[in-house]
């Protein structure tokens, strides 16, 4: 409530319309007038928005506060088809849940609280020690998340490799197939031992020994829930989780897949199975006609389940135009609903045994025997196919080569988004829903980086403060616990101001310690923004100067390159605007000058050279010279002219800014 001055701890707040605080929000105003409008003359309310804990609470605000009521219908669906939603409305209940209301309430209170005063004490802290304005933001699930990647990362930095050393052999049968085998021992540890093998190999025969055929089976895949389909859209379609989840909502929205946001890894047989598979059978007509020939249409279902929705399935509803992506995750969602209708697969692995003068050699792979359900899921099995060779036992492998391979251990692997998901769901940390923006917004506020997640100098000092004065707040049983209270409020077990009245007193408690560091916390977290700051917009060494590193800045006309010897060095570069600016790392072949990455919504990133005179540009420019020669403006019918820009040259009207033609230039083979 208090707007007058940034201080911690704040405990007072209350609900607001959302168009009063936030400027992206004023859109909802209009649809707040008109539900209000509407609810004067009303005779009864249902709810109608998502079936979770926060379409509840919203649904349960917009009743209260825009309808003043309290109480009314809800009903519940998991897709947007026309018969659910209809069958919905008809057996809507009579009341609002309002435990899970209350325990949605609660958890944005904690949020809130938690958010809020810490973001405070951390932003005041650079602030009234070096001067200095940084948003800096933590969180009750992204303090821990950010310290499960500091952890990996201390790890990581900490760890010293080993060497060690392993034997391959190459050789080829008698039908002169290759084969390829490695010493059983696996990892030499010790030089001089590797070293007396090779020696004692060298030359000798190699003798099957032994071989071995074992088949397994391989059961279909569980039913989609939202972790495990975005852990798979990241390794098949390379989707980040977030975008997953933004896609995932576009495809329910449009009624062709149920409600995305679910733990559920089972199918009930009342969404009906055989009157989806009907439907999709127009478009996926040879792998429905697998599934409607079986006996018994039974999935392989998980353990994990949702009280509110099933897994995530297709509804049968055709989609009319999607996009790349979209089409591919909608694929994703119906081969993996196929899938888990599917026979076992049978695959067999092969062992083969080598004696080399009495030391063992060992060649193995793995080979589909029976397809089962990996036809119906396409394109998206992921396994490696190898052949066997025709072999017997005592017969002889011809040995073309003995290799010492030198290796070291390595360090334990970066997180990269999916494994960072999977591996919060496992510490329970965030929900379903969240976790994915939660990544995101670290991403957003510059703690970490990059595709294998590098955690920044600011992430890992925003941390390291954290572990020093408030571990508590970093403390994954923390977490965990309120999650528990949470789900006690859900099934009416807890209160939940009792909730709220603990965090209230944890926080105090914490934020009273921060205070009296927070002039060395300050000091510590301000130099850490600085360097993180300085290395994200590095871009190379000046050319000019020699001395000086040409860094991306934002000014009043939009971003642009400078030398950090400035007033020394004066050497600017205009970077391209409407789009994000990140360095390449890397200098142009052509003038090696510093190369830059432009980053526009939708679009493939553009490497350009920053150097506007570079010889690349000039050729470009002849090129377009020809081609606006004889072009005219459709609009206004004036010869085109050439101008630049950051992204280089292009053809455009003389007339602008009345006239904003712009002309498309066609692409050559190579797509330039």
């Amino acid at each position: 409530k208090d707007k007058k001055a940034w201080t911690y701890p704040i405990f007072n707040f209350e609900w607001k319309p959302s168009h009063l605080v936030s400027k992206e929000s004023k859109f909802t105003k209009d649809y707040a007038d008109v539900i209000k409008k509407l609810s004067k003359d009303a005779e009864s309310f249902i709810v109608a928005t998502d079936v979770d804990v926060e379409g509840d609470v919203i649904g349960w605000n917009i009743i209260r506060f825009i309808c003043n009521k309290n109480d009314a219908k809800r009903m519940k669906f998991s897709t947007l088809t026309k018969d659910e939603l209809i069958e919905s409305y008809e057996n809507a209940s009579e009341h609002l849940n309002f435990p899970q209301i209350e325990s949605g309430e609660t958890r944005h209170s904690l949020d809130w609280m938690w958010g809020l005063n810490l973001s405070r004490a951390l932003t005041l802290s650079v602030k009234n020690s070096v001067g200095m304005f940084k948003i800096l933001s933590t969180g009750r699930v992204q303090g821990p998340a950010l310290k499960v990647l500091y952890d990996r990362e201390k790890e990581i930095k900490a760890f010293k490799p080993t060497p060690y050393w392993e034997i391959e052999l190459l050789g080829s049968t008698p039908k002169n197939e290759k084969i390829d085998a490695w010493h059983k021992e696996d990892k030499f540890w010790d030089k001089k031992k590797a070293d007396s093998v090779v020696v004692k190999c060298k030359n000798k025969k190699a003798i099957v020994s032994s071989i071995e055929i074992k088949e397994f089976k391989q059961r279909p895949p569980f039913p989609f829930d939202l972790t495990s389909l975005q852990i798979e859209a990241y390794s098949v379609l390379g989707l980040s989780p977030h975008r997953t989840l933004e896609i995932a909502q576009d495809l329910y929205t449009n009624s062709l897949i149920s409600y995305p946001r679910t733990s559920s890894q089972k199918l009930p047989p009342s969404i009906n199975y055989k009157k989806i598979l009907s439907s999709l059978s127009k478009v996926f007509q040879d792998e429905c006609k697998i599934l409607m020939n079986k006996k018994d249409l039974r999935p392989n279902e998980g353990k994990k389940e949702d009280a509110a929705h099933p897994a995530i399935y297709p509804t049968g509803e055709l989609p009319d135009k999607l996009d790349e992506r979209s089409h591919s995750l909608y694929e994703l969602i119906v081969r993996r609903f196929f899938a888990t209708f599917g026979d076992e697969a049978v695959r067999e692995t092969m062992k083969i045994e080598l004696d080399v003068n009495k030391e063992i050699f060992i060649s193995s792979g793995t080979r589909t025997k029976e397809k089962g359900w990996h036809i119906l899921y396409g394109r998206f099995v992921k396994l490696e196919e190898e052949e066997f060779p025709e072999l017997s036992k005592g017969d002889e492998i011809k040995v073309k080569d003995l290799i010492l391979h030198d290796k070291e251990t390595k360090a334990p692997p970066r997180y990269n988004e999916a494994s960072l998901i999977k591996d919060l769901e496992q510490k329970n940390l965030g929900t379903k829903a969240t976790r994915s923006a939660i990544i995101q917004n670290l991403y957003d506020r510059n703690y970490i980086k990059e595709k294998s997640i590098k955690v920044t100098d600011i992430g890992m000092k925003t941390t390291e403060t954290l572990e020093r004065y408030c571990p508590d707040i970093l403390d994954e049983n923390l977490t965990r616990k309120f999650e528990d209270d949470m789900q006690l409020i859900e099934n009416a077990e807890k209160k939940g101001h009792e909730v709220i009245e603990d965090a209230k007193t944890f926080l105090t408690g914490s934020l009273k310690n921060f205070k009296k560091h927070e002039k060395d916390i300050g000091e510590g977290l301000g130099k850490a923004a600085i360097e993180t700051r300085d290395k994200e917009a590095f871009i190379g060494k000046c050319m000019k100067c020699k001395e000086g590193d040409l860094q991306i800045r934002r000014g009043k006309f939009g971003m642009f390159a400078a030398c950090s010897k400035y007033p020394d060095c004066k050497t600017t570069f205009t970077l391209p605007k409407f789009a994000l600016v990140k360095p390449a790392n890397k200098a142009c072949s052509i003038c090696n000058y510093p190369m830059i990455l432009v980053i526009k919504a939708k679009r493939r990133p553009q490497e350009l050279c920053i150097n506007p005179d570079c010889e690349s540009k000039k050729a470009d420019e002849k090129k377009l010279e020809e081609y606006v020669k004889d072009k005219k403006c459709p609009n206004c019918g004036s010869q085109l002219i050439i101008k630049k820009s950051g992204y280089g040259s292009f053809g455009a009207c003389p007339g602008y800014p009345k006239c904003k033609y712009i002309l498309p230039v066609a692409k050559d083979d190579e797509g330039k």
